[in-house]
């Protein structure tokens, strides 16, 4: 039945966004599982949004960068990106780094984020942060403020199928620039 939802509401998500039409703002956002948020953002990439980073985008949310094309991103001065190795809770609920998901994200990211991660000591369980003047090297500063159109969830999972449908689209005509 779960899996049933998903088509349905991936359809449904299709069929009622048109491409550049809308913007989805990721602000605060600590990140969770790795699968949800390739999930959560291929079926954002297959609507044509924009996506538009506000504040932070910690772990898993940073696959966003690898995902969505870089012509459909853009960030604002109070974004950050933290990135970290994947992890795994062991039996006692400890984490454990799992290589196959830090292999999994560093397959994901883009060259050049690839590149500042090696510049600034590799995935590993320390979280690094990219902002500022090495953010806007690698994603593309917004031009100008835009009201929010939508918003991610802070707490430590993606956004399902059913909260992406909630989000609250306008049309581009009617965003304040």
């Amino acid at each position: 039945m779960r899996f049933r939802e998903l088509v349905l509401g991936a359809a449904l998500l299709a069929s009622s966004a048109a491409p550049s039409s809308a913007t989805m703002l990721i602000s605060e956002d600590r990140g969770g599982q790795i699968g949800h948020y390739l999930q959560t953002f291929a079926m954002l990439r297959s609507t044509g949004e924009r996506v538009v980073i506000d504040g932070n985008c910690l772990s898993a949310c940073t696959l966003v960068l690898g995902i969505i094309p870089r012509d459909r991103i853009c960030v604002t001065s109070r974004a950050r990106l933290g990135f970290h190795a994947a992890w795994m809770p062991d039996a006692d609920g400890r984490p454990v780094t799992s290589p196959m998901g830090t292999q999994a994200l560093w397959n994901l990211y883009p060259a050049s984020v690839r590149r500042w991660i090696n510049r600034h000591g590799g995935l590993s369980r320390r979280m690094i942060f990219m902002q500022g003047r090495d953010l806007a090297g690698v994603v593309p500063m917004c031009n100008a403020p835009r009201t929010i159109q939508a918003r991610t969830r802070s707490h430590r999972r993606a956004i399902s199928t059913a909260q992406m449908l909630r989000y609250q689209r306008a049309s581009a005509a009617g965003t304040s620039r």
